[in-house]
């Protein structure tokens, strides 16, 4: 199985590659989103919302989990080839690689074109800042974080999580990182209902991200850095973020590109002081989003090649135990 979900792996890559998210096309996404927000509205009030927000990720992931395996179980029946195409279409909804550069290539062409307001206003769909007074760096800034974090939420987590249980897994991750994003927030109306989501989220990124902010350092040559020096700000810099994983993304597209990340940001006029990654020795311009996009591109096409490895290195492995044990 392992290389069945390797092969609907590689397939879900080109799928996203060359289809992406069309936006008039159904999205499990949206359903998910549409059942987190029935739960939501009936579960968090009242007493024991802590528990009630375990629940409710629970019956979100136990649907999500056993609808798509039933899907993947019956296609494999019919056929090998089958269940690989169903699995490829399944898990290429679950990844966002073109979405993720189309979103920030929006914010860059006016940027590029010195036109302020619109690109601010790019930035606004991609981010929750208030963009309405942001200069080129600081747009190009939000831009540049926006791939560097969502480079592991949006595109390698699922494939890795796909790579340990195929669809079914994929479809558990984006659930989850749906439930994060919805009610995994520190306010009065979310803090005890989405504690559970947001800690799953952390537990289910805390891999992959650290993978992906690795083999971002080993496959991209810096600019205008030492080699040995992106290392030391990757594990210097990425424990200061605020989460416990997005600071791996963050910290070393930073520590490629020869920029610093993090700062100041407005939240509805609220100052919010970030830690900052990286070193300034380059000034922050809208270039550096197509470099961001890059680094995107060539880490994820270098982390299938890792999931390749690495799972057939574990098909190997298995293959070995089983015919020892049955000497």
């Amino acid at each position: 199985m392992i290389v069945y979900h390797l092969i609907a792996i590689t397939f879900a890559y080109f799928i996203d590659i060359f289809v992406g998210d069309p936006p008039n096309w159904p999205h499990p996404v949206r359903w998910i989103g549409t059942m987190i927000s029935f739960f939501e509205k009936r579960l968090n009030h009242g007493k024991n919302k802590r528990l009630k927000g375990v629940a409710m990720l629970l019956f979100v992931l136990l649907i999500v989990f056993s609808t798509v395996l039933i899907l993947v179980v019956i296609s494999y029946l019919i056929h090998p080839f089958v269940g690989i195409a169903v699995e490829s279409i399944v898990i290429a909804t679950t990844i966002a690689q073109k979405s993720l550069k189309e979103a920030a290539l929006e914010v860059y062409e006016p940027l590029s074109r010195g036109d302020l307001p619109v690109a601010r206003t790019k930035l606004s769909y991609i981010v929750g800042r208030d963009t309405e007074t942001l200069d080129e760096s600081e747009i190009a800034r939000g831009a540049i974080e926006t791939v560097a974090e969502n480079t592991s939420d949006g595109v390698t987590a699922p494939l890795f999580w796909a790579l340990i249980g195929g669809a079914p897994l994929a479809m558990v991750y984006r659930a989850t990182n749906t439930c994060d994003s919805m009610v995994g927030y520190l306010n009065e109306k979310y803090k005890e209902f989405g504690w559970a989501s947001a800690k799953w989220d952390d537990f289910m990124n805390w891999i992959p991200s650290r993978v992906t902010g690795i083999i971002m350092l080993l496959g991209i040559k810096p600019l205008g850095m030492e080699y040995r020096r992106v290392w030391t700000i990757l594990f210097r810099d990425a424990k200061k973020h605020p989460s416990p994983n997005s600071g791996w993304g963050e910290a070393a597209v930073a520590a490629l590109l020869g920029i610093q990340l993090g700062g100041i940001n407005y939240y509805k006029g609220m100052v919010s002081n970030r830690a900052r990654m990286g070193e300034a020795i380059n000034p922050i311009r809208a270039e550096h989003i197509i470099f961001a996009n890059r680094i995107l591109d060539k880490t994820v096409f270098l982390f299938i090649l890792f999931l390749w490895i690495g799972g057939m290195t574990l098909e190997f492995a298995f293959t070995w135990l089983q015919s020892s044990a049955s000497f």
